[in-house]
């Protein structure tokens, strides 16, 4: 009887809670929306299945060292951990401490927790390698960056601007995430909130870079609410694009686009990443993964080393990026008061960029000879290049004729820039608070 007593508790069902159930369920959604749907499957499917392996009971693993340690319960080994950290022998106490503690002292914690006989599960060193170290984004912005084609946004420089204007979404969630917390309905931390606004950049590496620098501890939400709303951006933007142009603005043809020189694209990578890294060096880590990307497509001489970044090694780090956010998406992060406030910011966040792009191609027509087509300011949020096809989606519904996707490939592209930019600004200014 006692063997049997032991089989059934060692089972790991004995130890399902109903946070693991939900969040079991919610891991469920995620992959039948990859597969089913086809939303962002390359990114959905493994969040998903790395949600299911990290709530199995008692499999522990997306657990670190210490986790495991503080989830064993063990009364010797908590007082050891308690003694270090000054504080009361119980589990509350000690993550109470560690919260607080500075990342020295953690790492401290992690090594006891490992000297005495703990080892952190499969999960959650695919996290500290690709996402704790920030390797992943920026590998996976290298091979964006060799994916890139600058010529529309050299053909047309103005569009820069649009891609500019769409990232005031960024920066108004930032705002709106401090103001659900000033009224006491969410609690966001200013970097949370900062993690929270690049969602509306629509740009999921750059969302999971800065998450995992200033908020890691809501990186699943924002990773998925960065990736759903990307998958839905066909639905999101054109209700707002029609409701801010009339018939004729949306049938307005754009001029030829010029043809760009070999030159100009090789020289474009290298000038940009050396005025805006000397400006802004925090932005130098992910605009130069970008440009270095790109240059190695358009000099042409590393044919070899252009197909790798492009193919092979974007996706072998995407596995293990998708696997290491689906270690966050764990019941006691994930299900918080905070991931509703994070969806709900991050379809705000779309909806204010794509309005102002738009608004912004509006003005620029007030002076200028050469008409933009506002449809192509939806286009500045980074979602590439499904931003641009949307724009000319809705450019053909009014005018079958009028074929505005490489115009939108300008703004698109130039959301890139501008998402990466935008992250080096939070980077500089909320760590220096």
């Amino acid at each position: 009887m006692e063997s049997l007593n032991a089989l059934l508790q060692g089972m790991g069902l004995m130890h399902l809670g109903i946070g693991q159930a939900i969040m079991l369920l919610v891991s469920l959604l995620l992959l039948w929306l990859a597969i089913a749907k086809k939303f962002e499957p390359l990114l959905l499917l493994p969040i998903g299945f790395g949600g299911l392996l990290s709530n199995i009971p008692e499999a522990g693993m997306a657990l670190t060292a210490l986790e495991s340690l503080l989830a064993h319960h063990d009364a010797g080994q908590l007082a050891v951990i308690a003694a270090k950290l000054n504080c009361a022998p119980d589990v509350h106490a000690i993550k109470e401490a560690l919260a607080l503690a500075l990342p020295s002292v953690q790492g401290q914690m992690e090594n006891l927790a490992v000297d005495m006989g703990y080892t952190p599960g499969v999960l959650a060193l695919f996290y500290k390698v690709a996402i704790g170290s920030g390797v992943a984004p920026l590998v996976i912005f290298m091979g964006v960056g060799a994916m890139t084609d600058f010529g529309p946004l050299l053909a047309n420089p103005r569009t820069l601007l649009l891609g500019a204007a769409a990232q005031f979404g960024i920066f108004a969630t930032v705002l709106g995430a401090l103001t659900l917390n000033y009224f006491g309905l969410i609690s966001f931390t200013l970097p949370q909130a900062a993690a929270i606004g690049i969602i509306g950049g629509a740009d999921g590496p750059t969302a999971i870079y800065l998450s995992g620098k200033l908020a890691p501890e809501l990186l699943g939400a924002i990773a998925v609410a960065a990736y759903s709303y990307m998958a839905l951006v066909p639905l999101i933007q054109p209700p707002i694009m029609k409701a801010l142009t009339t018939e004729t603005e949306r049938k307005i043809r754009m001029v030829q686009l010029r043809t760009v020189s070999k030159r100009e694209k090789i020289l474009f990578p290298v000038v940009l990443l050396m005025l805006v890294a000397l400006l802004l060096p925090d932005a130098a880590p992910l605009l130069g993964m970008f440009c270095f990307g790109n240059l190695m497509r358009e000099s042409g001489v590393v044919e070899r080393l252009s197909d790798t970044v492009q193919n092979g090694l974007i996706n072998i780090v995407t596995i293990f990026l998708g696997l290491s956010v689906g270690a966050k998406l764990v019941a006691d992060k994930f299900l918080q008061p905070q991931t509703l406030g994070i969806l709900l910011l991050g379809v705000i966040a779309f909806g204010i960029g794509t309005a102002a792009g738009v608004l912004m191609a509006k003005l620029m027509n007030l002076c200028s000879k050469n008409k933009i087509n506002p449809l192509i300011g939806s286009a500045g949020v980074s979602a590439v290049p499904m931003a641009a096809r949307v724009s000319n989606k809705v450019g053909l519904e009014s005018d079958p004729q009028n074929f505005l996707l490489m115009h939108a490939m300008g703004p698109n592209v130039a959301g890139v820039i501008g998402s990466a930019i935008a992250a080096g600004v939070m980077l500089k200014y909320v760590l220096a608070m």
